[in-house]
């Protein structure tokens, strides 16, 4: 092809010289061109394993299929003969579908016989192994896997380990050709790891060739130099290879020595030589130096300076190098806090330190460790994970919790090996020790389930009752708990898996109080709000039809009106955190005391968020019926509880006064409705990556187990739900051409619903019969989706975690796509709460429909089996209540529970925590058992909250050990705010603190600690930073949930668009705000200051009404725009148009022409303007003439609401309509509420302030000492509203105050005296 010069020569001459018997094949190649042919079929094996693994081929049709796509399939179409197939099978088969499946079960069947696939003959169905994983990754034959499964040891050394390698299969081409014999003699003679075999091997030849390339020899020969390179580009991926199957088999030995030979062959240094040659700027002459020092060991050259460095390669210039890349190795300090969950779970918390500088140029952005926990000979590894060090994280502390399983017999140690991925010698090892260990006590086992025959709903004998369900007969959980819940007034605690129809057992309990105990009252506690939300709702609906309205009643979080709906109601359902705020001064509240019947729900939530709340007010619960019981009242409280299956429910019941005949402790294993479960694992160790290559399974399993039924995927973030929902469609589509529309749906109908939707990619997925949900959807739409998931229209329903407990729907098949989710304040992935994944797996079971439900867990390698002995065996359920202790503490000193030490200490024996630290010792950080060990464990914990308390000011000891309450402790406690947010406030705050330092201050409120922080958030709160109207303080790091609420209130105060997650937070903060700036407001009265509790009452405002205090007060009219505001400013009328009332003044025309808006939204605009308060205020200073200086002022103030006399006559105006606050931005319902201050504006001094609601008319009366001097004084009298901007109210109050009589002074002088 070379013969002849194109532009320079017309033709070209060839010779060819051959020998004879080849010389008709060249010439027939030179006259005639002969078609390519597919040499694919020697590389089926490997190439169909790699589709496997990637998910495109799972059964042998779509292998055949697969097939049909390769060069391979258009030759055998073309040239049958050459592939072996005959002329009359072609015929009959034109698509060669039988030979494509010969071919693909040959393959598949090679495949299963080196354990890389497991291969069902009779469905066809693939599955991929970790062994094909690891092929797959590392692009290794299936010949090469097989031997390393047969040869492999886990003490193998590095001979053994080099004559493996060499036996590879990649290397089979591989020859001693006679002229490298002699050089590989003597190479073998120099490498330090000796070569059994003899150098004519092929074998020896790759072993010696590889020590040859770590050892950095010359080479002679061309030919090795080109063996050598192919053998040191395979040498680290097959390295790798085997480092990864002597992981999956807990081969501590040898997972650490391929390791290490992967290393080796990178950096091409052995582990004998200098660890700083993996650096590139180290001389050799100074490496050398340093390997000749062996008596100084690895880990002390970070001990010594850069002179003794320098002195100690003879080089002084080198000193400071050497130090510099000393401290840049990377090497880890680790610490671990340990606790025994059961006897075989240990849960480990392990914190890492950077010891090292991290500079990018030299590792790079990221620097992955591989954290092995091994057993105490260091061969079995009982743990393994990931851990990657980002640059950007290099200085901070890192956290990994993980679950590991303790031996029996216990071990004396384990030992924790976090081993750098890319450096040789970057090792750190801890060992935990476990000789004072205690073991938590063995549990009890399960309640066993009776074959009872299932009891008609007719066993309730009230036609009412048996109205109130839709089945016939109580299924089998519910049939056994009955007659205890129905027939008896015991206490009772009901443990079953979520579905177990639990609600209907607390029902029986209700019907039991309704029919036997007209004036009992029931209160349901939920831990949490969408739980209580979902069963008011149920309940509202079922119990509301038989009982009288308001008899079944939701609290609200407000007090006020919390304690006139207890009063009215039969049934209460409210959180956790709603009844501890009500039921803290039980003894002033008739309501509280009155309860007969109390209900918790969700009680293995004890050892969640929500724990130490539950935890203290079913303590609370019991200590008031004992005391009713002590006072001979003869209604008693009857505690029922319902939780998930607790491996230590009988503690739980024991604490909760529960008898062991009402005690119902059912294994998880026992459901009304079978569920089915598969683990699905993937190797991924990047959260991103995971969660990608779980696209095609989650389509995979919906396919494979829905059979058409409805289907619920959950994901971890909301982006997520939005991608799942468009992959499941596109796959459908590609795949099958089809929609996971319901089998009855109307395709028309479900396009007119998806195209009113407001997402654009939510339009796109419904009409395929896929829907998504999320917390900061439109209602509409979220009723909507519902609606046709319910019907049966669309099939598929895509979720994030977070909403699980918020819907209450039901599925054939459940899937849980990943098992994580993103921590911002903590910045790392953190586990779902198993609580949350014992909900969701609820949720696979329709009752009466399904005989079966479904639920596949996709999850991280290392967390499968923790998992599976979570969700397969009961869980225990722990106290936290000793890290939360001091706000309870707080309330209980203001309610006079605890007065002293001593009563401290009495108020923890009556909580769970007490009971369990006997139980499970070393989980509290307790040593031992003895009665000595826990009573000082106790005191000593009574004393630090105490001194804690002491030091935030909110209560003080005295010398006896007695306790008394202070102010702040007072206000903290009233406004169920955390004690270190009132000292933060009592600390902060100035005379001349203005709104927006009172705004800073009220952002930086430990209640808002726990707000997320989801990936990527801080970029997006910095961009909104940037563009607010004032700058945030230099302190602000926008990775602090603190910043977040700071950034999220001044964006509501600019109604600034925000993004859907950012608009739930931001819900969260203002709902929490209302609650916290009465308590500021508090603080500052106490003060006495004048003008920052002006400034608080006007935040409260700005807060309600999504405002700047600057605004027009006009733009809190609903639609009301700038542009409006613009006209109405410019309105040229006899009055201008300053305030809500001079709208309403306006005629119609003038106003229609002003706002230019439509009907319905002039509407929303008259409603807000007739519910804008115009309130009358009169005063009235008793005993004018005779006040005196220094005396007690009575001022009576009276507040009316104007209301029209003809809106009254024409609507009868509804009391509880009254006050209810119009404010559009408002994520809640608010009712108005009132300040009214006196306060002296030249001193700057606030004498008085009480707080009102009003609904017509409120009178109040305000005391304060008279000023010190005699003689005329002016104070002002403020009414300020706490929802409304420019609804305020101010009035002069004139004072002339007489000279105290000199029978006065001599009294005070006396008393002074």
């Amino acid at each position: 092809g070379r013969a002849g010069r194109p532009q320079f020569d017309t033709s070209g001459d060839a010779t060819l010289i051959t020998s004879h018997d080849a010389m008709a094949r060249y010439l027939d190649k030179l006259v005639r061109s002969t078609p390519i042919e597919s040499n694919f079929i020697k590389q089926l094996a490997d190439h169909l394993n790699a589709e496997v693994v990637l998910g495109t081929v799972q059964t042998i049709a779509e292998a055949v299929d697969w097939l049909s796509y390769t060069f391979l399939y258009v030759r055998m179409l073309k040239n049958p003969g050459t592939y072996g197939i005959s002329d009359r099978a072609a015929r009959d088969d034109p698509s060669l579908k039988a030979r494509r499946t010969d071919l693909a079960h040959t393959a598949a069947c090679m495949l299963e016989r080196s354990h890389l696939v497991r291969y069902d003959r009779r469905s066809g169905s693939l599955q991929t192994t970790p062994l094909g994983r690891i092929a797959s990754q590392y692009y290794i034959s299936h010949s090469s896997m097989a031997m390393y499964s047969r040869h492999l040891r886990p003490n193998m050394a590095d001979i053994d380990l080099l004559r493996l390698f060499s036996m590879s299969g990649e290397f089979a081409h591989i020859t001693v050709r006679e002229e490298e014999k002699l050089e590989l003699g003597k190479l073998a003679m120099r490498v330090p790891i000796p070569v059994k075999e003899s150098p004519s091997e092929p074998s020896a030849k790759v072993n010696i060739l590889l020590q040859a390339y770590v050892s950095r020899l010359r080479l002679d020969g061309f030919a090795l130099v080109s063996d050598m390179a192919f053998v040191q580009q395979s040498a680290a991926r097959i390295m790798r290879a085997i480092f990864e199957i002597a992981l999956r088999r807990g081969w501590s030995g040898l997972a650490k020595l391929t390791l290490d030979f992967a290393n080796m062959v990178a950096y091409r240094i052995w582990r004998s030589q200098s660890p700083l040659r993996q650096f590139k700027n180290v001389p050799e002459i100074v490496a050398r130096k340093l390997e000749r020092k062996s008596d100084i060991e690895w880990a002390r050259y970070s001990d010594l300076t850069p002179s003794d460095l320098g002195e100690l390669v003879g080089v002084p210039k080198m000193g400071r190098t050497l130090h510099k890349l000393v401290h840049q190795f990377p090497k880890l300090e680790l610490s671990a806090h340990v606790q025994p969950i059961t006897r075989s779970i240990l849960r480990v918390e392990l914190n890492l330190v950077p010891d090292f500088e991290y500079d990018i140029k030299v590792h790079g952005y990221v620097q992955l460790f591989h954290v092995i926990v091994e057993d105490v000979d260091g061969q079995n590894i009982l743990h393994h994970e990931m851990f990657l060090l980002k640059s950007t994280g290099a200085q901070d502390e890192h956290t990994v919790v993980f679950t590991v399983s303790i031996m029996d017999p216990l071990p004396p140690t384990y030992f924790i090996r976090v081993i750098s991925d890319r450096w040789l010698h970057s090792e750190s090892v801890l060992p935990v020790s476990f000789n004072k260990m205690i073991l938590p006590a063995k549990f009890y086992p399960p309640t066993e389930l009776l074959d009872l025959q299932p009891l008609p709903i007719s066993v309730l004998a009230e036609g009412a009752l048996t109205k109130l369900y839709s089945f016939n007969e109580f299924n089998p959980i519910q049939t056994q708990t009955f007659h205890h819940l129905f027939k008896t007034d015991k206490n009772c605690l009901i443990c079953a898996p979520a579905g177990s129809g639990k609600s209907a057992c607390a029902e029986f309990a209700i019907m039991r109080m309704l029919v036997n105990d007209p004036q009992g009252k029931c209160v349901y506690v939920a831990p949490k709000e969408e739980t209580a939300a979902n069963t008011f709702a149920d309940w509202n609906g079922r119990f509301g039809s038989i009982l009288r309205p308001g008899q079944v009643a939701q609290l609200s979080g407000e007090t006020a009106p919390d304690l006139k709906l207890l009063a009215e109601a039969k049934i209460v359902v409210c959180t956790a955190k709603q009844w501890d705020a009500i039921s803290r001064r039980w003894r002033q509240r008739k309501g509280v005391q009155a309860v007969t019947l109390f209900i918790v729900d969700d009680l293995h939530f004890l050892g969640g968020d929500a724990g130490p709340t539950l935890e203290v007010i079913i303590s609370r619960m019991r200590f008031i019926g004992t005391q009713k019981q002590q006072k001979g009242d003869d209604k008693l409280v009857r505690m029922v509880g319902l939780s998930a299956s607790l491996a230590n429910a009988r503690e739980v019941g024991e604490w909760m006064g529960v008898a062991s005949k009402g005690l119902f402790n059912f294994s998880p294993k026992v459901r009304p409705i079978p569920l089915e479960m598969y683990f699905h694992s993937f190797d991924q160790s990047n959260f991103a990556s995971r969660l990608m290559a779980m696209a095609k399974p989650v389509y995979n399993a919906v396919m494979r187990h829905s059979d058409g039924k409805p289907t619920i995927i959950f994901v971890p973030s909301r982006r997520q739900a939005q991608l799942s929902a468009i992959d499941l469609m596109t796959y459908h589509q590609s795949i099958d051409g089809e929609t996971f529309l319901g089998s009855g749906a109307n395709p028309d109908e479900i396009a007119e619903v998806a195209a009113n939707l407001r997402e654009p990619a939510l339009q796109q997925v419904v009409a395929s019969g896929i829907g998504f949900l999320h917390d900061g959807m439109v209602e509409s739409d979220w009723e909507k989706l519902l609606h046709l998931y319910k019907t049966g229209a669309i099939t598929v329903l895509v979720c994030p975690v977070d909403i699980c407990w918020k819907i209450k729907i039901a599925a054939h098949l459940v899937v849980i796509m990943g098992t994580e989710t993103f921590d911002g304040r903590e910045r790392r992935y953190v586990d779902y709460a198993i609580a949350d994944l014992l909900h969701i797996m609820g949720l696979a079971s329709r009752q009466g429909i399904d005989t079966c439900g479904k639920c596949v867990i996709m999850c991280h390698t290392p967390k499968k089996e923790h998992l599976k002995k979570l969700l397969y065996d009961p869980l225990p359920v722990e106290s936290h209540i000793d890290h939360y202790l001091h706000d309870h503490f707080n309330s209980e000193i203001v309610t006079k529970t605890i007065s002293s030490m001593q009563d401290a200490v009495d108020y923890i024996t009556w909580t769970l925590f007490y009971r369990r630290l006997s139980k499970n010792p070393n989980y509290y950080n307790l040593q031992g058992t003895s009665n000595v060990h826990l009573s000082e464990h106790i005191s000593e914990m009574v004393e630090t909250v105490l001194g804690d308390l002491e030091a935030s000011k909110c209560c003080q000891l005295n010398d006896d050990g007695d306790v008394s309450p202070l102010n702040l402790g007072m206000i903290a406690a009233y406004y169920y705010v955390q004690y270190e947010t009132i000292e933060l406030i009592a600390a902060s705050l100035t005379a001349k603190t203005k709104v927006r330092g009172i705004l800073e201050i009220l952002s930086h409120a430990s209640e808002f600690g726990t707000l997320p922080i989801r990936q990527g958030e801080e970029k997006a709160l910095r961009i909104l930073a940037r563009t607010l109207p004032s700058k945030l303080p230099d302190s602000a790091q926008f990775s602090d949930p603190r910043t977040k609420a700071l950034v999220l209130l001044n964006c509501h105060f600019s109604r600034k668009p925000l993004s859907t997650d950012l608009r739930t937070d931001q819900k969260r903060v203002l709902c929490d705000s209302i609650n916290l700036i009465p308590a500021i407001v508090d603080v500052i009265s106490s003060n006495g200051w004048l003008k920052p509790a002006l400034a608080a009452m006007e935040l409260s405002q700005m807060v309600v009404q999504g405002l700047w205090n600057k605004d027009n007060v006009l733009m809190q009219i609903p639609h009301f725009t700038r542009e409006i505001v613009g006209r109405c400013e410019a309105y040229q009328g006899e009055e201008p148009i300053e305030s809500v009332f001079d709208i309403l003044t306006l005629d119609d025309d003038i106003r229609n022409d002003l706002l230019r808006l439509p009907d319905d939204k002039m509407a929303d605009v008259a409603v807000f303007c007739n519910n804008y308060p115009n309130v009358d205020v009169s005063f009235e200073v008793q005993d004018s003439d005779e006040i005196t200086a220094s005396d007690p002022v009575q001022i009576a103030v009276k507040l009316e609401r104007d209301i029209d006399d003809e809106d009254d006559e024409e609507d009868d105006v509804n009391e509880s309509d009254l006050g209810k606050v119009a404010a559009p931005l408002f994520p809640k319902e608010k009712r108005e509420g009132w300040w009214i201050v006196v306060g002296d504006t030249a001193t700057n001094t606030l004498l008085s302030l009480k707080r009102v609601n009003l609904q017509r008319s409120q009178k109040v009366m305000l005391e304060f000492m008279a000023p010190d001097e005699a003689g005329d004084h002016t104070l002002t009298l403020y009414v300020i509203s706490d929802a409304y901007l420019g609804a305020d109210m101010e009035f002069e109050v004139p004072l002339s105050l007489l000279p105290p009589s000199s029978s006065d002074e001599e009294g005070s002088s006396t008393e002074e005296e």
